[in-house]
């Protein structure tokens, strides 16, 4: 055992090649039959996800580890799945409707 110190080790102690996570990643994405994506970019939908799940902007920032809210604006994006539901929100407080919420057309008199 190589005790050097590291925080992430190899099984006998020593430092991790800065390629391991590279190459695994690789070998992730080849096994599930996705599309070649850098590493970074899983951050991205990470952070897009919480969003879209609508995860507060405090409690997403402690899940990514981060101290300002603007990184938050920096990896959500968001995408048309969240403007569509939001529009259906604002069309169901904006026309009353038997149907709920975003089911409603605006009666013409």
């Amino acid at each position: 055992w190589e005790n050097g110190g590291w925080v992430f080790a190899t099984a006998t102690g020593g430092p991790l090649n800065p390629n391991t996570d590279y190459h695994q990643w690789k070998d992730l994405l080849a096994a599930a039959g996705l599309r070649d994506a850098r590493l970074h970019d899983a951050r991205h939908t990470a952070a897009t996800v919480l969003l879209i799940l609508g995860v507060p902007e405090r409690t997403v920032m402690a899940i990514m580890g981060w101290s300002s809210t603007g990184m938050a604006r920096r990896y959500q994006h968001v995408t048309d799945t969240i403007r569509h539901t939001v529009a259906k929100q604002v069309d169901g407080l904006l026309w009353e409707s038997t149907d709920g919420p975003g089911e409603a057309s605006p009666e013409v008199n």
